[in-house]
């Protein structure tokens, strides 16, 4: 009998986290884990569960954003089959919030698959409004946008270096806490505009790529678990573990291994009832004898 690994993880008991347990988090000063799977999930998503995470925020896969918004159902239902008590943030794609009352549709329809709040990047007001009028949970986000909506503005970088500006991403972010948004992300914020964004509003704020302690912090996955070389990772990023490094090692001794005859070993298979192996022998030589 194989050994029992002990892997140290959250208790299974914590029961499920939604966007009312993150507000309860930031009211007690107590700060919120997030990270984005980035296609990912959903094993990914139970690996951040296990760990205590409080929030995942994840995309669909697809070739184009028609195809991920097609696919963000069954994939938001593998997540909650796989995670049954994280808090679960899904990336819609942008027509599917074109107006109000496709935005109100697609979104309940993720929110029914599973899903606790939705993130419509750069979602206007008057959509936001509608969602939250219906009860739709947006978990939003403000500063540098991701995606292809950087190209508008040069690309992905960082933004409030001035103080003018500074006060455009507030204004937004509280335009978007005053009609009903639950929480948010800031991106690419000075430490001083995150921390003092995430001090006057109401609703939690996670800083990403912005440095500050804020109400709590996200980090991609491919930073996060060192999907990429060191010398690659950007400032913000810092990598928890070396999945790359450990991966590539374990498939190049893999292979060196089964070439040079090392695995398998007779402990790693089993064997044929001896009787039974001889008339199977004896019949194949004597039926195939010619078969090459």
């Amino acid at each position: 009998m194989a050994a029992k690994t002990e892997v140290p993880m959250a208790s299974i008991t914590q029961g499920r986290q939604t966007v009312w347990h993150l507000q309860k988090m930031k009211d007690e000063g107590r700060l919120i884990t997030m990270v984005g799977t980035a296609y990912l999930d959903p094993v990914f998503t139970m690996y951040c569960e296990k760990a205590g995470v409080n929030l995942v925020r994840y995309t669909a896969p697809g070739e184009n954003s028609e195809m991920r918004a097609q696919n963000i159902h069954w994939w938001t239902r593998m997540q909650r089959k796989m995670a049954p008590n994280i808090c679960l943030n899904a990336v819609m794609q942008t027509q599917q919030y074109g107006d109000p009352v496709t935005a109100v549709k697609e979104a309940a329809a993720i929110v029914a698959d599973g899903a606790d709040c939705v993130m419509p990047m750069g979602v206007t007001n008057e959509v936001l409004k509608a969602m939250s009028d219906n009860h739709i949970a947006v978990f939003g986000h403000v500063g540098c946008l991701s995606g292809w909506q950087t190209g508008r503005f040069g690309g992905y970088r960082r933004v409030a270096k001035t103080a003018e500006d500074a006060m455009k991403i507030f204004r937004q972010a509280y335009e978007y806490q005053e009609l009903g948004m639950v929480g948010m992300t800031i991106e690419m914020t000075p430490i001083e505009v995150t921390n003092a964004v995430a001090k006057k509003l109401r609703v939690p704020v996670i800083e990403v790529a912005a440095g500050g302690v804020a109400d709590g912090s996200e980090m991609v996955i491919f930073d996060l678990l060192g999907f990429i070389p060191p010398e690659a990772l950007a400032k913000h990023s810092k990598a928890y573990a070396d999945i790359m490094g450990s991966t590539i090692q374990g498939c190049m001794k893999f292979d060196q291994e089964v070439k040079n005859q090392v695995y398998p070993q007779p402990e790693n298979g089993w064997n044929m009832n001896e009787a039974e192996l001889d008339k199977f022998m004896n019949e194949l030589d004597s039926k195939y004898q010619d078969v090459k």
